[in-house]
């Protein structure tokens, strides 16, 4: 009974309704499916220059950078903080850094109130002793508002575009001609998402 179901199946969908891997369509020479296997070029992230430019925008936002390099033997001083998260936001989550949500969610990470983050998810990025344990205290140690600051400040690091945005927003209560505004990319809740309450 099954294989005669099958079959009718087989006969009403015909040959164009079975998913049969077939060679690209080419029109002229080109192929609109190649179009699209093309990698799209990416900017290319160096956690430590980055982690820099936050630092500038929070100098007071703790460095945590006495810890000893495995390869020089000395402090690995531009190994901070914000070049960790950026580096467990990036390439342990793999999670994109043009939301603030997403940055959220890492913060919630280190706050132990999302996804449970373990020494072999983070790396010890070639220091002798993995910081893990010292960068989660730092982090559950901040208080809400400093996290808040530290999620926008990297969204606004990864998003240059926002800030010009955002400032054209708030002073004319629109979003300025060819811009989105970001509540298109977030919008806005009545109520606040268990993200928003951690942070």
């Amino acid at each position: 009974m099954l294989a005669c179901l099958s079959a009718l199946v087989l006969i009403a969908m015909g040959s164009e309704g079975l998913m049969v891997p077939r060679a690209p369509f080419l029109v002229g020479g080109f192929s609109p499916a190649s179009a699209y296997a093309q990698p799209t070029p990416l900017r290319r992230i160096n956690p430590a220059i980055l982690s820099a430019q936050v630092y500038e925008q929070l100098p007071d936002f703790p460095l945590e950078n006495q810890y000893i390099s495995s390869e020089s033997g000395e402090a690995a001083i531009e190994n901070t903080l914000v070049s960790r998260i950026i580096r467990y936001h990036l390439y342990t989550q793999e999670r994109p850094t043009n939301f603030r949500l997403d940055w959220k969610l890492t913060m919630a990470d280190y706050l132990g109130a999302f996804e449970r983050i373990t020494p072999d998810q983070y790396p010890d990025y070639g220091l002798r002793e993995n910081p893990m344990a010292g960068d989660i205290a730092v982090v559950q140690s901040l208080t809400p508002a400093m996290r808040d600051r530290l999620v926008n400040t990297l969204y606004e690091t990864f998003t240059p575009d926002s800030a010009t945005s955002e400032s054209a927003t708030s002073e004319l209560g629109t979003s300025a001609p060819g811009t989105s505004a970001p509540a298109a990319v977030e919008p806005a809740t009545s109520e606040p998402s268990t993200a928003d309450d951690l942070l």
